[in-house]
């Protein structure tokens, strides 16, 4: 009598462990590795595995990740971040955005400058979204504010801005990222998962304003103060009763800044100040 073969039947595990992982990784991996995998985009991975083996994939399965069983000893912990935007839909409209990836959670919201570096020391995000330009304390001094405390903080700018001193200060002083708002939800995304694995994210174009940028010669403290009191049209003699100084010395700052600037007069200088983003003139007038 010929030997009979032992079968086993296939049981696949309970999907209690069920998380999104990407398809590449799928047979095996080390433990280490798995949140540096998690953090990266893997739309074009996804795409390209579904196509030859579009039978073992979920029908739900969304176009850029994939569901995969995972041993239950293992823990995977999100990407936690924090937002921080004046404008409530604008704030709404990324923790939404945020909210869908599975490896992401947004941890605390802020409205203002001064809340965005009091909720990121307190809840310590592991990233955190800051608009460039917010009531109380901008987006610049809240970065400077935070890395004082936290000098391993990993900070994105948020912006509708990409004037040449705006994104020099906010590299300067100590942001991972600067992203322009109407970068596609994909790009947030991507600068997300960048900065949290310690690189930086600078899209091209912002990245070819900052190295114009670093080849500008430096103002003084003391000359950017001069020039915001060019831009609200004072005269020398009204800027050296300001600062205590003489006029013949206001006259050797402006004849400075004018040189710096590359330019012939005040008025071509306050233009060039305020593309930049070197002058805001609404905050100067408000003074």
């Amino acid at each position: 009598m010929p030997a009979t073969k032992k079968t086993s039947e296939y049981h696949p595990r309970a999907p209690q462990n069920l998380v999104k992982f990407p398809n590449q990784l799928a047979a095996s991996f080390a433990e280490s590795a798995i949140d540096h995998t998690l953090r990266k985009d893997n739309k074009e991975e996804w795409s390209a595995a579904n196509a030859s083996n579009s039978e073992s994939q979920p029908l739900n399965a969304p176009a850029n990740q994939e569901c995969r069983l995972l041993p239950a000893d293992i823990q995977l912990e999100p990407c936690t971040l924090m937002v921080a935007d004046d404008h409530p839909v604008v704030r709404e409209g990324l923790v939404a955005v945020i909210e869908r990836q599975c490896d992401m959670r947004v941890v605390a919201q802020a409205s203002n400058g001064r809340e965005a570096v009091d909720q990121f020391l307190s809840r310590r995000p592991d990233v955190g979204l800051l608009d460039l330009r917010m009531p109380v304390m901008n987006g610049v001094d809240a970065v400077v504010a935070i890395c004082e405390r936290a000098p391993a903080a990993r900070l994105i700018i948020l912006s509708t801005y990409q004037g040449q001193e705006d994104i020099y200060r906010a590299v300067r002083a100590g942001a991972q990222g600067y992203l322009l708002k109407d970068a596609p939800a994909e790009e947030l995304v991507r600068s997300i998962r960048a900065v949290s694995s310690g690189k930086s994210w600078i899209p091209a174009a912002v990245g070819a304003v900052l190295a114009k940028r670093v080849t500008d010669r430096e103002l003084t403290p003391r000359e950017m103060e001069v020039l915001r009191t060019l831009a609200v049209g004072k005269s020398n003699k009204e800027i050296g009763v300001a600062f205590n100084i003489s006029e013949a010395t206001v006259k050797v700052h402006v004849t400075h800044i004018l040189e710096k600037l590359k330019v012939t007069g005040r008025t071509e200088a306050i233009n060039v100040a305020v593309r930049r983003g070197m002058v805001d003139m609404d905050s100067t007038m408000a003074v």
